[in-house]
């Protein structure tokens, strides 16, 4: 199947001669660059290789043309990577090229997310960040949410404390929506329990985040995928970086017993993503351990 890229990974056009436009065109090949103003036309205008081009209003985007798509989307796009295909090339300043980005993502539906399944695993990048989820550009500037709860197994206060704007992600298609959009998630493909847990043995110290504080013990992430319990300490709060020692593993309980060491880190932590899976398609998946009563699972379809 035929990946189409995220808007910013497009390959760059804003260096292309004339004749490498040209080709790109003739090909169909889909590029980005950042335009410099939208004008008083609704058009978005650019800079290639010292030549302009205009993508006008209703090529800025799948839906502008049924005013589907608010300005204000659209004049944002100034100084940002914008994907497209060229329609026609430019012969000067009287006859700029024409560019359209709706076709592009025309293409992208048609050619690619509207053929990806449930537990189908695609690339992405973070476009912004909601206290609900983060939006992720899933191929040429169309966007699919990926919610917090999806985010990893381990707690986390807001998804920033796990991803960041900007940021290239692996995921697996989750589900669609009433408007048929992609949702996807992300903690199947950090690692079950037992995948986690083999990254660590009983008697290391290890660098630690606070996610939860409770009556009964402090949640301490040790892993993207992978939290122990310490005993309550309501100094802690959530997102503080400890060091904890690790006192005892129990996959029948699906437990790991901390002690922190060091409460006054000087730095932040963000644990660098590990994923355990990184393609094909995912039919079911389980996080729990064999032993353990809780069960924690996925089902893809």
């Amino acid at each position: 199947m035929l990946e189409f890229s995220a808007e910013e990974l497009c390959r760059p056009a804003g260096q292309l001669s004339a004749e490498a436009l040209c080709a790109a065109a003739a090909r169909g090949e889909i590029l980005q660059a950042a335009p410099l103003a939208y004008d008083t036309q609704r058009q978005l205008r650019f800079s290639l290789g010292g030549m302009p081009a205009v993508m006008p209003h209703a090529e800025c985007a799948l839906g502008a043309a049924e005013g589907q798509v608010r300005d204000i989307a659209l004049l944002t796009r100034v100084g940002k990577p914008t994907c497209f295909v060229v329609q026609r090339p430019g012969a000067g300043a009287d006859a700029p090229a024409l560019l359209s980005r709706r076709a592009a993502q025309q293409r992208c539906r048609e050619e690619y997310l509207d053929r990806l399944a449930p537990g189908s695993i695609l690339r992405c990048v973070v476009t912004h960040i909601e206290p609900f989820g983060a939006f992720c550009d899933v191929g040429c500037g169309i966007a699919a949410l990926l919610p917090i709860d999806c985010l990893s197994v381990s707690r986390i206060q807001t998804p920033a404390d796990r991803v960041q704007v900007g940021q290239q992600l692996l995921c697996a298609v989750k589900c669609r929506d009433e408007q048929g959009r992609l949702v996807l998630t992300l903690r199947e493909l950090l690692g079950s329990w037992s995948e986690n847990a083999a990254c660590f043995g009983p008697g290391e110290t290890v660098v630690g985040i606070v996610r939860s504080v409770e009556e009964y013990g402090v949640f301490i992430e040790i892993a993207p995928n992978l939290a122990g319990l310490a005993e309550a300490d309501h100094s802690l709060v959530p997102g503080q970086a400890v060091s904890v020692y690790i006192k005892n593993i129990l996959p029948d309980k699906m437990k790991i017993k901390l002690v922190v060491i060091n409460r006054a880190l000087p730095e932040p932590v963000r644990f660098a993503l590990r994923y355990f899976i990184t393609e094909g398609r995912l039919d079911h998946w389980v996080y729990s351990t064999p032993g353990s009563r809780k069960r924690i699972e996925t089902v893809f379809g």
